[in-house]
């Protein structure tokens, strides 16, 4: 199977939700990883599960960053350290909880290269996508997912799997690029949609089974050819992660149909 095929989530969402209405009853909560580092035993559940609380986190954020709901149906939370914002609608909520849920069932399974997530006009068009690359997560076999991580250095000296200072310090930054990427990008226009995109590493199988959360995804603002890619898109770096086993690269594109409007 091709690098670049796609899946995206079946069901999009848009801003036709009041948010005014209810106030959501999940709340961020603070880094899984709350021990020193000596006494941390990471597996790759752990792993997963980190980086899945770290996408959820960054999906509102996204969401309140490029206006596509209300600003004032979010709230205030902290995670990481960090003033972040959160959507306060429960069904808004719930789409972002179920949706990493599903990212994180193809984490485990180790098929999932980048994921994104995708905003597009009112007419159907892919405008912008928040590109998560995590193309060098370590495989792991299912057999061993509760398997405490190891990781050791070229001295033979074993160092955390998941440094927590370190981690939290790297996905703080994260977070202070996504909250302001909105003075970085051209404004969005109104009655945008969005979802969450998967794509799959080489040579792996498509998830199966009913129901299925996963449909093929359209090309979007992703092409194989360099050339074109950097025709039809813009790409903003955001920032790069890398602490202990915990390494994947963050940016934006905007496609040319954003920033040159027929």
């Amino acid at each position: 199977m091709a690098r670049n095929m796609g899946l995206t989530r079946l069901e999009r969402q848009d801003a036709s939700w009041n948010a005014t209405q209810s106030i959501a009853v999940h709340h961020f909560v603070s880094l899984a990883i709350n021990m020193d580092d000596s006494d941390v035993i990471v597996t790759f559940q752990t792993f997963v599960a980190v980086f899945s609380d770290f996408l959820i986190v960054a999906i509102h954020t996204i969401l309140y960053e490029r206006d596509i709901y209300p600003r004032d149906s979010f709230l205030s939370a902290k995670k990481y350290n960090y003033s972040v914002r959160q959507s306060r609608h429960p069904k808004v909520c719930q789409w972002i909880t179920d949706a990493v849920a599903a990212v994180q069932t193809e984490l485990l399974k180790g098929t999932v290269d980048r994921v994104a997530l995708v905003i597009y006009s009112a007419q159907d068009m892919p405008l912008e996508r928040f590109v998560f690359d995590l193309s060098r997560f370590p495989f792991v076999p299912k057999e061993y997912h509760f398997t405490p991580m190891s990781r050791t250095t070229d001295d033979g000296e074993n160092v955390a799997v998941l440094p927590r200072v370190d981690l939290e310090e790297q996905m703080r930054a994260t977070m202070s690029r996504l909250s302001t990427c909105g003075s970085r990008l051209k404004p969005l226009p109104e009655n945008c949609t969005f979802t969450l995109a998967i794509e799959l590493r080489d040579n792996t199988s498509p998830p199966i089974g009913h129901p299925q959360p996963w449909i093929p995804a359209q090309p979007d603002l992703r092409n194989t050819n360099p050339e074109a890619a950097r025709n039809n898109s813009r790409t903003t770096p955001l920032r790069s992660v890398a602490a202990g086993d915990m390494v994947f690269e963050t940016w934006i594109e905007e496609a040319k149909a954003k920033l040159d409007p027929a």
